[in-house]
C-alpha cells in the first residue's frame, strides 16, 4: 500500500498511482514507497536539462549504432537516498501491462544494449538527470527488442530482502525489414441456442492470437459465422491489444443473432497493425483460420413436430367428422326411404266396409 506524508505535494498523487513494488515496472513517469512513508521517487525519460515529457524511450537504430539517452531520477523525500540504476529486457504481463525482467533473471535481448552507471545518490527533494547509451549490437536482428530501465532500493525485513524499483520502457527496433503478422492457434467455437424457437442463439468463438513477427503490432478481427452456402451470416469485429514479438493473446469473440441451421462454419481473418515507429515499409501479413460446428436446430424442430402432431390430430378430427356426418346423412336417406315404403304399403291397402 502507498501512504505519502503531510508534506508530500498533492501533485505527487498521479505520479504515486504507478508505483510498483519488487518486480512490475510502470510505462511512464512514477513514484515508489518501498519502506517508509517518506521514502518515495520517479523516474522518467530526459534530456540534458531534465524530464522532457516523454513517457517512454523509443529508439530506431542501425546494427552497431550507438545513441546517448538520459534519465531523470527525482527524490520526493526528505533524506538522500542511493538508487541502483538497472536495464532488464521488457515483456507485456498477461493482463496487457509492460514489465521488465526481475533482477534476479538475465536479459538477453534489449536489456543488453543498454548501459547506465550502477547507482545514483539523489538529494532530498533533488533531480539527478543520469545519462545511458543505447548499442545495438552489430548482428541485430531487424524488429522489436523492448527493454526496461529503473531505479530500485532494497530494503531487508529479518532475513527477508524487498527490491522496489520505478521505470519506464525503452522501445528499441533494430532497422531494416520489419514484419507484423499474428497467427491463430486454438480456434474454437460453442453455440448457445435459444429454446425460444423465434429468437436466434449466439456463437462464441475463442482463439489465441500470437505474434510471430517481429514488431509489436495490435490487430483487428473480423469474425463471420454462417450456414451453408453462406446461409444466416453473421459478422462482427474483435480488436487484438498490443502484442511484443512472441507474446500471445486470447481472444474471444461473440456473434448474436444466429440461427441454428446444422453446419455453422466460423471465419476469422486477422489483420495486424504496427505499433510504434516508422510504419511504411513494413509487411503486414493477414491470417485466416476457420472452423466448422455442426448445430441440430432442436428447438424449431420440436416445434415442427408440435404443429405436425397438431395438424395431423386436426385432420383426423375433421376426417371423423366428415365420416360422422356422411353416416348421418346416409342413415338419414335411409329412413327417409323406409318411411316412404312404409307410407305407400300403407295407402295401398284395401279399405273394410
Amino acid at each position: 500500500m502507498i501512504r505519502t506524508s503531510p508534506r508530500t505535494p498533492l501533485r505527487l498523487l498521479a505520479v504515486l498511482a504507478a508505483v510498483f513494488v519488487t518486480v512490475p515496472i510502470a510505462p511512464a513517469a512514477a513514484a515508489a514507497q518501498p519502506t517508509t512513508p517518506t521514502l518515495t521517487w520517479s523516474v522518467q525519460p530526459a534530456d540534458q536539462q531534465g524530464p522532457d515529457g516523454r513517457r517512454w524511450v523509443e529508439r530506431t537504430l542501425d546494427p552497431g549504432q550507438v545513441v546517448t539517452e538520459h534519465l531523470a531520477v527525482r527524490n520526493f523525500s526528505d533524506g538522500a537516498v542511493v538508487f541502483a540504476l538497472k536495464a532488464a529486457d521488457g515483456y507485456l504481463t498477461d493482463k496487457g501491462r509492460f514489465n521488465m525482467l526481475a533482477s534476479n533473471q538475465q536479459s538477453a535481448d534489449g536489456g543488453t544494449w543498454i548501459s547506465v552507471q550502477q547507482t545514483v545518490s539523489v538529494g532530498p527533494h533533488q533531480t539527478k538527470v543520469v545519462p545511458f547509451t543505447i548499442t545495438a549490437p552489430r548482428d541485430a536482428t531487424p524488429g522489436d527488442h523492448p527493454a526496461g530501465i529503473a531505479a530500485a532500493v532494497t530494503s531487508v525485513g529479518g532475513t527477508v530482502a524487498v527490491e522496489s524499483r520505478v521505470g519506464f520502457r525503452v522501445m528499441l527496433r533494430a532497422s531494416g525489414t520489419v514484419t507484423a503478422s499474428l497467427a491463430i492457434s486454438g480456434l474454437t467455437a460453442r453455440y448457445e441456442r435459444s429454446w425460444n424457437p423465434f429468437s436466434a442463439g449466439t456463437v462464441h468463438l475463442r482463439y489465441t492470437s500470437t505474434n510471430d513477427g517481429n514488431i509489436a503490432a495490435a490487430g483487428t478481427g473480423r469474425t463471420t459465422a454462417a450456414g451453408p452456402l453462406g446461409l444466416a451470416a453473421r459478422r462482427t469485429t474483435t480488436n487484438v491489444e498490443e502484442t511484443l514479438p512472441g507474446g500471445s493473446r486470447t481472444v474471444e469473440a461473440r456473434l448474436d443473432g444466429v440461427w441454428s441451421v446444422g453446419r455453422l462454419g466460423a471465419r476469422v481473418n486477422l489483420t495486424p497493425a504496427v505499433l510504434g515507429g516508422d510504419p511504411t515499409g513494413a509487411q503486414i501479413e493477414p491470417t485466416t483460420a476457420t472452423v466448422t460446428i455442426w448445430v441440430l436446430p432442436w428447438p424449431q424442430l420440436a416445434l415442427a413436430a408440435a404443429l405436425a402432431v397438431l395438424a395431423l390430430a386436426v385432420r383426423t378430427t375433421l376426417r371423423r367428422r366428415r365420416r360422422r356426418l356422411t353416416q348421418l346423412i346416409a342413415d338419414a336417406r335411409d329412413e327417409g326411404r323406409a318411411e316412404a315404403r312404409t307410407s305407400a304399403l300403407a295407402g295401398g291397402a284395401p279399405q273394410a266396409s
